[in-house]
């Protein structure tokens, strides 16, 4: 749309338009005939030569922008020029419009305004657009027609047709329209907090020393106020350019700092050795327990905690690199502090450094105790008697038994194996650790189901039949024998030894002792209920603390019917006879060897 109506478009305006039809700028309705699309009058153009005008309108016309093109363009046919008239759309539009601005533009605007308005907009555009059918305002002048002040809105019949007075050349007029393809756009206005206007405004304040002032600046002290007032002249500006470039400069500086850091933090992490100490350490001694599975990196936080090695991965890689690395135990070791890595691996292969406690398939609990007391630097007998106070608190199964006649209620439950025992250690501890482990076997054997299967009363009674195993039997081929041995000596049809076991091992646990040769008196003579030649059946409890292949063995006895056994070599070599006979013979062979 340009400034003198609609622009050139496929589709009329709609009527309701106020500029559609528009019959002028009269105050009355237009007179039949060609109208100017600013005065009510009719006009009258000298005929000039025909040539196209912008051809996409798909009609010829003279003269731009004129009236000429109103008619052409809202007409219901093309035509000449001057030579289109269509009554219908004069007087369905003419009125109309007339009807709408008529009195309303004249109330809005008043008469000077409109005087104004239609010598400045029409009467120049008659003058320039309709010369010679240009834009260039060349063309030939048309008569004149003085403005009559009692017709405002130009009702004479030839308001613009005549020669009007130019008042684009007074000083309060307006300019002079341009054709469209001279215009420009017009600058955007300059906004208040713009000191200076023809300053470069691309560059950011911080960059430019806050205000983009210019010290040789013809203007300074006039305009909207007086730069001065504002910081002075060029110091301010280079000072402030000055600290913002120290900013940026520690901005970055610190970044590629980090950067640099956190780099080699990287690589020392991913490819520098790690962290380490040298030598073998200070004197001060400390003592590190290392739980059972326990892998490399467990063992190095571990070390690490207690101040022995400086990294984890520096003890790690040490490990990787001794042959015998992966032969590191559990158990408690003595090291020092501040060790280097290799040292620190070399010392806890050393038997020397461990401090533990190893507790041995059928070893009895009074063994066991002295060990701890020994480990821990504890005066004889502190551990026993922690043990028969607190035995209820070690977390013993719920079948385990303690009766008056049961000598230790521990025995049996403390488990083969070996335990961190150190200085500083309590021996409740070391002892929990050992009832914890025997639990877990038993529960995984699945004791309660297997003793009702073998006639025994209860798992307690199972674990006392490994006890027994375990102590009679000298290799693992004598324990399954030996444990059907036991299994057949108890059955009530036992008229072989009439239920009696008749083991040595129970008579020395009794006496706490190991040893062979027991004559008969002495046998005889005591009737405690582990001395099973005079007492029937099972103990009152386990004798010492069995190993897996016995508790095996009396999961799984053999069936052959085997009852008697003879250590035929006095220790090591154990024979099985299932008849009286067989025995004697076994027993001659054993007293011939022996020499009784």
């Amino acid at each position: 749309m340009t400034e003198y109506g609609r622009g050139p478009g496929p589709e009329p305006w709609h009527p309701e338009d106020p500029l559609y039809g528009d019959g002028g700028w009269g105050g009355q309705q237009a007179q039949a005939g060609p109208q100017s699309p600013y005065g009510g009058g009719p006009q009258h153009q000298p005929q000039q030569p025909q040539q196209p005008q912008y051809g996409n309108w798909g009609h010829e016309q003279q003269g731009g922008y004129g009236g000429q093109y109103q008619q052409q363009h809202y007409g219901n046919q093309g035509q000449q020029q001057g030579q289109h008239y269509d009554p219908q759309g004069q007087q369905q539009y003419g009125q109309q419009g007339q009807q709408q601005y008529g009195q309303q533009g004249q109330q809005q605007y008043g008469q000077q305004g409109q005087q104004q308005y239609d010598q400045q907009y029409a009467g120049h555009l008659q003058q320039q657009s309709y010369g010679q059918g240009g834009w260039d305002g060349a063309g030939g002048q048309q008569p004149a027609h003085p403005a009559d002040p009692a017709d405002p809105y130009g009702q004479q019949a030839a308001a613009y047709g005549a020669q009007q007075p130019d008042l684009y050349g007074t000083p309060e007029a307006y300019p002079p329209p341009e054709p469209p393809s001279r215009r420009r756009a017009e600058p955007e206005p300059r906004p208040d907090w713009d000191p200076d206007p023809e300053a470069e405004h691309d560059d950011h304040a911080f960059f430019a020393g806050g205000d983009g002032e210019d010290d040789d600046d013809p203007n300074e002290g006039r305009g909207r106020g007086d730069r001065k007032g504002r910081g002075g002249k060029g110091k301010g500006k280079k000072r402030r350019s000055g600290c913002a470039c120290l900013v940026v400069a520690l901005v970055f500086g610190g970044g590629a700092a980090g950067v640099v850091y956190y780099g080699y933090q990287f690589y020392q992490n991913r490819f520098g050795s790690a962290p380490d100490y040298a030598g073998d350490g200070i004197n001060e001694m400390v003592t590190v327990e290392i739980p059972k599975g326990a892998g490399g990196y467990d063992i190095g936080r571990a070390l690490k905690a207690a101040g022995v090695v400086k990294s984890v991965d520096a003890f790690v890689a040490a490990q990787l690199q001794n042959p015998n690395g992966n032969r590191i135990q559990a158990g408690a070791y003595l090291l020092r502090k501040q060790m280097s890595a290799a040292s620190a691996v070399a010392m806890m292969l050393d038997p020397k450094s461990q401090s533990s406690v190893l507790v041995r398939p059928g070893e009895r609990n009074a063994l066991v105790y002295a060990d701890i007391d020994k480990q821990l630097e504890l005066s004889a007998g502190t551990t026993q008697k922690i043990a028969a106070k607190q035995y209820k608190a070690l977390g013993l199964p719920t079948w385990a038994q303690n009766s008056s006649q049961t000598k230790d209620p521990l025995e049996g439950f403390l488990r083969p194996g070996t335990y961190p025992a150190a200085k500083g250690m309590k021996p409740e501890a070391v002892l929990k650790e050992m009832v914890k482990q025997a639990d877990a076997v038993y529960t995984r054997y699945k004791l309660a189901d297997k003793a009702k299967e073998l006639n025994l009363d209860d798992p307690f009674q199972l674990v006392t039949v490994a006890s027994l195993v375990q102590a009679e039997g000298k290799t693992h081929d004598d324990f399954r024998k030996m444990a059907e041995v036991i299994y057949n000596r108890l059955k009530p049809t036992n008229t072989e030894t009439n239920q009696l076991l008749q083991f040595d091992s129970t008579f020395n646990y009794l006496k706490g002792q190991s040893n062979i040769h027991i004559s008969e008196k002495e046998i005889n003579s005591n009737q405690d209920p582990y001395n099973t030649y005079t007492h029937k059946g099972l103990p009152p409890g386990p004798i010492g603390n069995p190993g897996d292949d016995a508790l095996r063995a009396a999961l799984n006895p053999t069936s052959d019917g085997w009852i008697y056994f003879v250590a035929t070599d006095g220790m090591h070599k154990t024979e099985f006879a299932k008849t009286y006979a067989e025995f004697l013979k076994l027993k001659d062979k054993f007293d011939a060897t022996s020499g009784n």
